[in-house]
């Protein structure tokens, strides 16, 4: 069935399109960051009201990881401890940071009444694959051996992220099973896992909006340089396993095409035995989440996202 645009998703696409923004692969990746930091200032929904935001500095091999931690005014504590989501921002491993995905990580501390610590990993393609996933792993497992410095309970510890974040973040899961620490959990937003590119939507038209067909071969090409894709850590559906893993909330877009290799990935955690939480927004484009000022759905998602959450205890 063809994609058609929910009305408001179909309005801000005509917007992009008017406003001759040029195209990622058309610019330099410090010139693409600031374009998209820029953006997020008229998609970005009005942040909720927190207890606290602090910066952290995670100590790492190559020096630190900058990170920030979000504190809401209402916690779900158990012993005096709160669970705690590890969020990888989005940006194809080329752009993004904390401030691009600031409100999002705010709302889902706010809505989900839990810790949420962003990290800020290093990008390509002056860091190429796998700086991002050994930054990611590091800092959540220094979250998890400093848990109750940071109020959190290591027992209840999540990872999560975006789009390049959603591939940091099933990454993580699969390095945590085998060697730790033990996730409650991971939040797989619209992620990419398969490299190949050999998935339908990314070839259909109507899925190359914002997150066109070409910018993802832009992307990747900084992110892995002449590394092997076909290795786990950069496509995590590669993995030999999924056994064991943690509980998944998988969320795809319709518009998007990442779609079908995060349909698939959903599939492969159910066959291993994963619950698995699934939603998909067929009027939705790639990177709808944190356009909650302009699309009502990336509302909706958080507030589910942080109902589920609140399932996992």
């Amino acid at each position: 069935m063809p994609v058609v645009l929910d009305p408001d998703a179909a309005a801000v696409y005509k917007a992009f399109q008017e406003a001759g923004r040029p195209a990622y692969e058309s610019l330099t990746a410090p010139e693409a960051r600031e374009y998209y930091r820029a953006a997020r200032i008229v998609s970005n929904p009005e942040p909720p009201a927190l207890e606290s935001s602090k910066e952290l500095a995670i100590p790492a091999p190559h020096g630190t990881i900058p990170a920030r931690i979000y504190t809401p005014k209402t916690l779900r504590k158990t012993g005096g401890l709160a669970p705690c989501l590890v969020f990888f921002h989005g940006g194809g491993w080329v752009i993004g940071d904390l401030d691009t995905h600031e409100v999002v990580c705010q709302k889902l501390a706010h809505e989900g009444e839990l810790i949420v610590i962003s990290v800020d990993y290093r990008l390509a393609p002056e860091h190429r694959f796998p700086a991002a996933v050994d930054d990611a792993v590091t800092a959540t497992r220094w979250v998890a051996a400093n848990a109750k410095d940071l109020g959190i309970d290591a027992a209840r510890l999540i990872v999560g992220g975006d789009s390049a974040g959603g591939n940091l973040a099933a990454v993580v899961a699969l390095t945590a099973r085998d060697g730790g620490p033990k996730l409650a959990a991971q939040l797989l937003v619209y992620p990419a896992t398969d490299f190949s590119r050999k998935h339908p939507s990314h070839r259909e038209p109507e899925t190359s909006i914002l997150l066109t067909h070409s910018v993802i071969g832009w992307f990747g090409d900084h992110y892995l340089g002449g590394a092997d894709s076909s290795e786990w850590r950069a496509s995590p559906a590669r993995a030999k396993s999924f056994a064991g893993l943690p509980p998944a909330y998988v969320l795809t877009a319709g518009a998007d095409p990442l779609r079908d290799e995060g349909d698939e990935y959903a599939k492969f955690l159910k066959d291993a035995g994963v619950p698995v939480t699934y939603r998909h927004f067929p009027g939705q484009f790639h990177g709808f989440f944190t356009m909650g000022k302009l699309l009502n759905q990336a509302n909706v998602a958080v507030t589910e996202i942080s109902a589920w959450l609140k399932t996992l205890g």
